[in-house]
């Protein structure tokens, strides 16, 4: 065993506590009152995002609600280290973004390609103007809405009407550098994020976190106590269609967002009867695909967030990158034979993200077999098979060719999603059967 598999587990259960995540918010409020400063959210916009598009026009909302100030940075695009395989997620963001603004009944509308180049850059300098004039909350709606609906007439300009002053090309330039220094300053990547006293929230996915705090501060409006965009429930009692569709599951043990949803995933099977069917991948890492620092230190701090939430234990890790995740992937097929791949991945989940085992020793992964109801002297034989790897590459091809790249992803029927926080749309696709039926006796 290494050092690093031995002193991991303590490290991240530390760091990844409840109670140090709390003793942050107070520190960061401590702090906030010393200097007499508003309660500030600073919101970082990417112009030709739609996530980003879908946050900003709720900043108005937002501001009513609670006696907050918001502070707005417009930011260029991750890097292709921090977004891989960009055109999937391109296309992708415009689908998911409708699928949310349906959802909460918002106005959003996939325009099938991304806006052209000249509208994205007077938009642009529209928002930094805005930015400058102190009127970014007011007018960002209405010049992404603008920006996303269309093209416009030949001739016309889709922002007549807007009154902003726009930016210059080099003040809008340098306001992005700026920007774009200080979300990497304070630990993100990505546009329609939120940044308050030290926590990062994205998208109106993890609005509800931002709120629920800022309500503990007592700085909501009179009368506000639910939430904008609450987190999907899951489903709790049997609702079974006649002729369930299986559940493709692509995940891959070294995510942390696979491990927090393995289990909820399970449970949707059960009680829809609907088969989860597994479909394992590498770790973009262990493909030759970067995942930088930053992004790893906001995933599994906004993972804990998650779990806690869930009520999914999460927090002492055992990072199985390389030989453990190659070892646990090697049992799967023996684990699906007998029966017990549930078993044996919600063990392989718990032990390595939860429990600090390492996966990549014999005395770790003989404890995650054998509580999983396998025999380890088959499980040797196992990790002796390397047809694994010809599994999981055609895993990934089948991802790809959804239009998905990262894991979690789903698919029930047409509907093809990616991300934990996805899974009510899973369930979505899978409550509404083919034929309009439900199994009488669970309907009953």
């Amino acid at each position: 065993m290494s050092l690093k598999s031995l002193l991991m587990p303590a490290l991240s259960q530390r760091l990844l506590a409840r109670e140090r995540l709390l003793s942050r918010r107070v520190k960061a409020e401590r702090q906030r009152r010393a200097r007499c400063e508003r309660h500030q959210v600073h919101y970082f916009h990417q112009v030709d995002d739609p996530y980003s598009a879908l946050l900003a026009a709720q900043l108005p909302r937002l501001q009513d609600r609670y006696d907050v100030e918001v502070l707005a940075h417009v930011v260029p695009a991750p890097s292709e280290a921090a977004a891989p395989e960009r055109a999937k997620l391109t296309d992708y963001s415009r689908r998911d973004a409708q699928r949310l603004a349906q959802r909460f009944a918002l106005d959003c509308s996939d325009p099938l390609s991304q806006p052209l180049p000249q509208w994205v850059q007077r938009a642009t300098g529209l928002l930094v103007g805005a930015v400058a004039e102190g009127r970014f909350v007011q007018v960002a709606g209405a010049i992404s809405a603008r920006l996303w609906q269309g093209d416009g007439r030949p001739g016309e300009d889709i922002f007549k009407d807007i009154p902003t002053l726009p930016a210059t090309a080099a003040e809008a330039a340098l306001h992005l550098r700026a920007a774009d220094a200080l979300r990497q300053r304070w630990g993100h990547y990505l546009g329609a994020t939120l940044y308050y006293g030290g926590e990062w929230y994205w998208g109106i996915d993890r609005l509800h976190h931002l709120e629920r705090r800022l309500q503990e501060l007592g700085t909501a409006r009179p009368g506000v106590a639910d939430l904008m965009f609450p987190p999907g429930e899951d489903l709790r009692e049997a609702a079974r269609p006649l002729h369930p569709a299986p559940i493709d599951f692509f995940f891959s043990l070294r995510s942390p967002y696979s491990a927090i949803v393995a289990p909820r995933v399970f449970q949707l099977g059960r009680l829809t009867g609907a088969q989860v069917r597994l479909r394992f991948v590498l770790p973009m890492v262990m493909r030759g695909l970067p995942v930088p620092r930053i992004k790893r230190a906001y995933i599994v701090h906004d993972v804990a967030r998650e779990a806690f939430m869930r009520g999914i234990p999460f927090g002492r890790l055992n990072d199985p990158v390389g030989r453990p995740t190659e070892r646990g992937l090697a049992i799967i097929p023996l684990a699906e034979r007998e029966g017990g791949a549930e078993q044996y991945l919600l063990s392989f989940m718990q032990g390595v993200w939860a429990e600090g085992i390492d996966a990549g020793s014999d005395r770790g992964l003989r404890k995650i077999v054998e509580r999983a109801g396998l025999d380890w002297e088959q499980a040797k034989m196992a990790l002796q098979d390397d047809a694994w790897r010809v599994t999981a590459e055609e895993n990934r091809q089948a991802m790809f060719g959804l239009g998905l790249w990262g894991v979690p992803s789903f698919c029930v029927r047409d509907c093809a999603v990616w991300g934990q926080d996805r899974l009510w749309a899973v369930e979505e696709a899978l409550l509404a059967a083919g034929d309009g039926s439900m199994d009488a006796a669970v309907a009953a």
